[in-house]
């Protein structure tokens, strides 16, 4: 019972002070009980209770009559942090009630809805779910800044699946020839062109809400994104869209897949991500191997692993479609 238990108030205590805003509140220091709480707008003994466990899970520390983030939470949940992962805590509270639902998709095999479905039905899943996908843009990121072989010649990029849009925005920053087009469905899309304009790339990034693989990709590109897309399609699905992205690329032009490969050491990571898989979309993830056929079959060379530090960070594959 005790390994059912303690995750469970884990989780539970990480993602209700994510909600209250408890790690922010202490970005700037440490507060007592009654300060804390008075910031929080919750009760003395609520906060309390929440921040004594929070101090023996190792999120909070005690210094003498005041509770103060650990080094660890003020790196990852807040905004004074390289990456604030809070939006993964407030993603996490919608998907806790898609786990009651777990054994029977174990029985069926699928999902009875999938996440996509269910955004359809909840728009802010949506807007929560990007928000979330923004946080791991962000850590993801300088590891694209670095294994990605953007050259002078490449003029339009094609990012598929890109929501939020960071990507797009932080390599057109990075790259000022660069242009993008941004594909993925309406619901990922809600908040993506206010954040395109917010950044000034309005006249150089669009987003065109569609589904992926019967979407007009706009012309030829020279550079695509595939990026934490590939497990939320079938192999089929996977096999059709890497054809028409080389189809859609300029001779010379690079295609970059972020994955999390089935082929990986498991670890309790990666077989939680693939039962996550098994009740959101009903998909599943998918060898090295099986990229290398699919880029192959489609025309692909140059085909390169990287796999990337942390294990949980996942894996880059790069293809390039040689110049005639």
């Amino acid at each position: 019972m005790l390994d059912v238990y303690m995750p469970m108030m884990k989780s539970a205590a990480i993602l209700s002070a994510g909600k209250l805003g408890l790690f922010e509140a202490l970005v700037g220091g440490p507060l007592d009980t009654q300060s804390l709480a008075e910031k929080l707008q919750a009760s003395i003994n609520g906060v309390r209770f929440l921040a004594d466990f929070l101090i023996t899970i190792g999120y909070l520390e005690q210094q003498g009559e005041q509770f103060a983030n650990t080094a660890s939470t003020q790196r990852w949940f807040t905004s004074a942090g390289q990456v604030d992962y809070t939006p993964g805590l407030l993603w996490s509270l919608e998907a806790w009630p898609m786990m009651g639902d777990l054994s029977e998709a174990v029985r069926r095999g699928s999902p009875e809805k999938t996440l996509w479905q269910a955004m359809e039905d909840k728009p802010q899943l949506g807007k929560t779910f990007s928000a979330y996908m923004d946080a791991f843009a962000g850590d993801l990121g300088p590891d694209l800044f670095v294994h990605v072989p953007v050259l002078p010649e490449h003029k339009r990029l094609l990012d598929l699946g890109g929501s939020h849009g960071m990507h797009s925005i932080r390599f057109c920053q990075h790259y000022p020839q660069l242009s993008a087009l941004i594909v993925d469905l309406p619901s990922a899309l809600t908040e993506t062109d206010a954040t395109i304009a917010r950044h000034g790339l309005a006249e150089r990034i669009q987003a065109s809400p569609g589904e992926l693989l019967v979407h007009d990709w706009h012309g030829q590109h020279d550079v695509v994104f595939y990026l934490s897309v590939a497990h939320n399609h079938t192999a089929d699905e996977n096999r059709l869209a890497i054809q028409q992205i080389f189809d859609a690329l300029n001779p010379g032009g690079l295609l970059v897949i972020h994955e999390y490969l089935a082929d990986t050491p498991n670890n309790a990571f990666m077989s939680a991500f693939r039962l996550t898989l098994l009740y959101e979309t009903g998909t599943q993830t998918y060898r090295y191997c099986e990229y290398v056929d699919w880029l192959q079959m489609a025309g692909f060379t140059g085909i390169t692993r990287i796999d990337l530090d942390p294990l949980e960070k996942g894996s880059l594959i790069l293809a390039t479609r040689t110049r005639s």
